[in-house]
């Protein structure tokens, strides 16, 4: 009796070891799982290689991004030499590689191609790139040697091009807060950070409305008059997918929604489709746009006076259009 004791106890032992074994594995499988945006693209003409990139690739490769580009300006802050063009315009548009790399994969497909998945990571993301970008507009050590180039700009021996980078450099960071006191910053960093939640809760809500919230179900052939063969069956693939089928259904999606205004005889589907479209994010419901756009008015506002600017228009077109 007691050997068998002893017995039961190393064979549970043996299994709890097996299990550990068995985490320990998995977490470092998960470290080590290949990620493309740490590698070089060596497809043509360096096309993403977008069968490669999985939804949780975005998140670790934004961090790694951020954290290299700060390396990357602390070095130019901390370069003991006179600032100069190259030192510090040109080594400060070369940073954030990794981050520009990540961003311009992950945006064009949030947009265009988007789902739960990726908008969560959208939101997670979001508000660590605002916080980096104000780190940066705000470094008082960076904008310090920009503000050196953009001084002596003239006598640097320049070409054109690289004066007008500087002096949008120089510009850019003024926009953004440089010349602000501390306490401004601050201020500043806080309006930002709302007004990004609250940009990606109106694209979110927007999309919403476009993709789940309205159809226009048709039921009656005699109205699909005057519409191409070929939308005509994307209209009933669309209406299957929806249990719909023997039917005919039109989206907000531009490739459903356009054909139909061009080419349908029906006025009234064409005007419920496009009064559909046009009233997206206004229908007093869990998508309903019209609180997010007043409180991004009011913060706009907040942010134009606190940069010195009467009002929002005037920050907006300050480096868009002549005097």
């Amino acid at each position: 009796m007691k050997k068998l004791k002893i017995m039961k106890k190393l064979l549970f032992y043996f299994v709890i070891s097996l299990i550990v074994f068995s985490c320990q594995t998995q977490k470092k499988d998960t470290a080590n799982m290949k990620n493309p945006f740490f590698e070089e693209w060596t497809t043509p003409f360096g096309v993403p290689p977008f069968d490669e990139i999985k939804v949780e690739h975005y998140v670790p490769a934004v961090k790694e991004g951020i954290k290299q580009q700060e390396t990357e300006i602390e070095a130019i802050v901390s370069n003991p030499e006179e600032p100069t063009f190259e030192n510090t315009i040109f080594a400060l548009d070369k940073s954030g590689a990794l981050l520009e790399k990540v961003s311009g994969v992950f945006g064009p497909l949030n947009s265009a191609n988007t789902n739960d998945e990726m908008q969560a990571v959208a939101r997670e993301i979001s508000p660590l790139q605002t916080t980096h970008r104000d780190n940066i507009s705000m470094n008082p050590g960076l904008f310090n040697r920009i503000k050196t180039v953009y001084d002596n700009r003239n006598n640097l021996g320049l070409d054109a091009e690289q004066l007008r980078v500087t002096e949008k450099y120089y510009q850019d960071f003024e926009r953004n807060g440089a010349n602000l006191s501390p306490e401004d910053q601050e201020t500043l960093k806080s309006i930002n950070t709302d007004l990004s939640a609250l940009s990606l809760k109106f694209g979110e809500n927007l999309l919403a409305e476009t993709n789940k919230n309205f159809k226009l179900v048709v039921d009656n052939e005699a109205d699909l008059a005057g519409l191409p063969d070929d939308v005509i069956t994307g209209a009933a693939e669309a209406a299957k997918k929806v249990g719909e089928e023997g039917k005919w259904v039109f989206t907000l999606a531009k490739p459903s929604m356009l054909p139909f205004l061009q080419f349908a005889q029906n006025r009234d589907l064409r005007e419920k489709l496009y009064r559909g479209y046009f009233m997206r994010g206004d229908n007093d419901n869990d998508n309903d746009n019209k609180e997010i756009i007043k409180k991004i008015v009011e913060l706009r506002d907040q942010k134009a006076k606190l940069l010195g600017f009467n009002n929002y228009a005037e920050l907006s077109v300050a480096d868009k259009a002549a005097p």
